[in-house]
């Protein structure tokens, strides 16, 4: 079942500019030079409930301007949205109780207080009843790790601790939709492992649908079902991310493994692209040759070979071969 439908909706900002210089500042004060900055482009597509959609692209993309447009902070000049059977901008009031939002760089926490006043804050807000409060501020507190972090004043946490708050300020009013813009930008390897483990399970029990826009692919790797990748206000792809490496991946990499030194690996279709005594990793173009083959004629060639690894093109280069083929049309 679909909970947000999205169709044809476009949105565009007027871009002003002028030359340096104090003349220049002061012939801006009569006339404004500026150009049209088409954010979102006839941008249609429809979520399902409980899944989680990787919304990606590069910086000036759309992303957040789409991602504003959803939660209500934003008007889109022509189209239409529902999202829980409401209009995010025309229904505000009453959408927002059923929604959660983390933004990267932007904080909902009162930085001049511990983490806890402004989850108390929120339960007032949002008119969440005592017993459920306590039972979901229970829950998140010990799921991310952070019941004696909360205490602390906002402005003296660390990234990590912060952005572990940010999200359960989001979640105590049990939101039907999470939408997260870069949530895990900045954080270390720990951290992020333990935002991504708390998203999937958020996900799988609350039934929470999740909207994430992120430049970290392993973010989209570990969590989304579905990618929509859009350039300049346009989407240039959408379906799952096995799709997106089917369609674009132009290579696969083995690494292998001897129980002696080997010489150079000579396979036709195949590369070198590292060679250690005892291990070697070849590139296999998959225009040309399947990769099954590949691995048959080496074993029979090769019988020292201890163990192969198959790697896939990392989804990210995918992903900027579709931004290259986009901007060479």
């Amino acid at each position: 079942m679909d909970i947000i439908t999205v169709n044809n909706v476009k949105k565009s900002f007027k871009k002003y500019s002028r030359e340096q210089g104090l003349l220049n500042a002061i012939k801006s004060l009569f006339h404004r030079e500026y150009e049209v900055v088409n954010a979102v482009k006839n941008v249609s597509f429809s979520v399902e409930k409980g899944e989680i959609l990787g919304y990606l692209g590069p910086n000036g993309a759309g992303k957040s301007t789409m991602i504003k447009i959803l939660t209500g902070i934003l008007y889109p000049d022509s189209g239409t949205i529902k999202v829980l059977d409401y209009t995010p901008f025309d229904d505000r009031e009453k959408y927002v109780q059923h929604i959660g939002v983390v933004i990267g760089q932007k904080s909902t926490l009162d930085w001049n207080l511990p983490a806890i006043d402004s989850f108390y804050l929120s339960q007032a807000i949002y008119q969440v009843p005592k017993k459920e409060f306590e039972k979901n501020l229970k829950e998140l507190t010990e799921l991310l790790e952070v019941k004696e972090v909360s205490k602390t004043l906002v402005r003296n946490l660390s990234l990590g601790e912060r952005m572990k708050c940010e999200f359960i300020n989001s979640m105590l009013h049990n939101p039907k939709i999470l939408f997260l813009d870069e949530p895990t930008i900045g954080l270390d390897v720990v951290a992020k492992e333990r935002i991504r483990t708390f998203i999937k399970k958020v996900n799988k029990e609350r039934e929470t649908t999740v909207i994430l826009t992120t430049h970290d692919i392993d973010d989209v790797e570990a969590l989304c079902d579905r990618i929509i990748i859009i350039d300049k206000g346009i989407h240039v792809y959408e379906g799952s991310i096995e799709t997106l490496k089917k369609k674009f991946v132009s290579y696969k990499d083995l690494t292998l493994e001897f129980d002696r030194r080997v010489g150079e690996i000579k396979i036709k279709d195949c590369e070198e692209v590292m060679h250690h005594d005892y291990k070697v990793k070849i590139r296999i173009d998959t225009t040309k040759t399947n990769p099954t083959i590949i691995i048959k004629k080496l074993i029979d060639k090769y019988p020292s070979i201890i163990d192969i690894n198959v790697d896939d093109e990392r989804v990210e280069s995918i992903i900027k071969k579709i931004y290259l083929q986009k901007n060479d049309k």
